[in-house]
């Protein structure tokens, strides 16, 4: 299975905001959305990304003042990408290795989604249940021959 078949569910939007937005604004942005990272960019260029953990270091090395920081100064940069044509598994590993849980997916030099690991989770476990059942459809099947 590809990255590319869990954007065909889910869509390609992607939540984005600019390098200046203040952290207050990147946290109000992320409740609104119900999402645990933004992309930051300048222009149509990925620059960074800023995750809920990114806000919860700044706050703890900062206090409330993180909240007027603009994001460039907390995002994680550079950030790690995919491509449509890479494997959930492969996907995963990544995430695994690198303790990440979101990746933007990057085609041609374009950013066409993003995944995160509940969506690969999500897509691996259907696969797992459906490999089940045809085995047991499989069992079912050959056992009445």
């Amino acid at each position: 299975m590809k990255v590319a078949a869990i954007l065909r569910d889910k869509g390609s939007d992607v939540a984005t905001i600019p390098a200046t937005k203040p952290i207050r604004e990147v946290v109000s942005e992320l409740v609104v959305r119900r999402i645990g990272a933004l992309l930051v960019v300048d222009g149509h260029e990925i620059v960074g990304l800023v995750s809920e953990r990114d806000v919860v270091r700044a706050l703890a090395g900062n206090g409330a003042a993180a909240l007027d920081r603009p994001a460039r100064d907390v995002m994680t940069s550079p950030v790690i990408t995919i491509s449509p044509h890479d494997s959930v598994n492969a996907a995963m590993g990544l995430m695994t290795d690198r303790r990440i849980r979101h990746l933007p997916v990057v085609e041609d030099g374009r950013l066409v989604g993003l995944v995160s690991i509940g969506d690969l989770v999500k897509r691996r476990i259907e696969e797992v249940e459906q490999e089940a059942l045809a085995l047991k459809d499989y069992i079912a099947t050959g056992l009445f021959w």
